[in-house]
């Protein structure tokens, strides 16, 4: 009997013991598996994520690991600021071949100072003396004039062949000084100005110097001073050369009835004014206007084709034919001024 007390009571200890160590785990169970997984509405419980049992135990669940999706270097989100080079078509215009005119290049005497222009081919009295063309039919025949008006009272300078000059001195006295150089002395009324020379055209009419035509107009005229013929037509002088006619400076002493059109009057300082057209000065005469010197002083506006720039020390003249010009501003306009050039004493 007693042993049989014994047992009970060793039974009902083990299941104490038992409930003991049952009871705190379920507590510990309820309040993860319930109260963390409780949903706001009190719906139906999550399982839980966050510990599991292990062996007994508690032990928190390891971490994933949750590979990256971006890659370790971002693509830079900037367009490429490298624009593609682009060939764009050359802006060049194509060179443009002008049809040659019918006007040849005038060959001037070289200066010294402008050796890349070609020297002129002027006819020579003795070689190149036309003969009488049968087919002019208004020919006269004028010869010059055995006065000082044209012979004694011109200025001419041949010691040097850069200062061969044909002008008529003016009566006017100087009020500047002249210009000095080189053992000779530039006289002019009006103070130098540079401007550069621009030709004039007086139309399709006028020829400059060593202009070549094959035949002439029926209007030409004859004109013959000192036995040397030239042909007169329309403000331009010709001589015969090479089965054909080449304009020429025009002959001081040559006579027509009628000034070409297109001349102008200028001032000359003296009574008389001259008539001026394509680089020769005309005077009236009894016969009609007869070919004269320019007269030093004398402002004319425009030179024509066929005259060069002659720098002279620091200044730079226009020599047309036997003459020097220096430019000038008058009342704000470009002009030329026909110069004197004496040789010093």
């Amino acid at each position: 009997m007693k042993t049989q007390s014994f047992n009970i009571a060793n039974v009902s200890k083990l299941i104490l013991f038992a409930l003991l160590l049952i009871a705190p785990l379920t507590i510990e169970a309820q309040r993860f598996g319930h109260g963390a997984s409780m949903s706001r509405g009190g719906g139906a419980s999550r399982p839980s994520t966050g510990r599991q049992t292990i062996n007994g135990g508690f032990h928190k669940q390891p971490s994933r690991s949750i590979p990256s999706t971006r890659p370790s270097t971002l693509p830079s989100r900037k367009p490429s600021t490298t624009r593609p080079s682009t060939s764009r078509p050359s802006t060049s215009r194509p060179t443009t071949s002008r049809p040659s005119t019918s006007r040849p290049t005038v060959n001037r005497p070289s200066t010294g100072n402008n050796s890349s222009r070609p020297s002129v081919n002027r006819p020579s009295n003795n070689n190149s003396r036309p003969g009488n063309n049968g087919n002019l039919s208004n020919s006269t025949v004028v010869n010059r004039p055995n006065n000082s008006h044209h012979n004694n009272n011109v200025n001419i300078n041949v010691n040097n062949n850069h200062h061969n000059t044909i002008v008529r001195p003016n009566p006017r006295p100087y009020h500047r000084p002249p210009y000095a150089y080189g053992g000779f002395h530039y006289y002019s009324y009006h103070p130098y100005y540079y401007h550069p020379y621009r030709p004039f055209y007086w139309g399709p009419v006028w020829h400059p110097w060593g202009f070549f035509v094959a035949s002439l107009a029926t209007t030409a005229i004859i004109i013959s001073i000192e036995n040397q013929q030239y042909y007169y037509d329309q403000g331009n002088y010709y001589v015969h050369q090479n089965n054909g006619y080449t304009v020429v400076q025009a002959p001081v002493g040559a006579t027509i009835k009628v000034l070409p059109d297109g001349y102008e009057v200028v001032d000359t300082g003296n009574t008389t004014n001259n008539y001026y057209y394509g680089g020769a000065y005309y005077e009236k005469s009894n016969d009609g206007y007869t070919v004269v010197p320019p007269t030093a002083g004398t402002i004319v506006e425009n030179l024509p084709e066929g005259g060069e720039e002659v720098r002279i020390g620091d200044q730079t003249y226009v020599q047309y034919g036997d003459t020097y010009y220096q430019p000038v501003q008058i009342d704000g306009k470009n002009q030329y001024e026909v110069v004197e050039v004496k040789q010093e004493d």
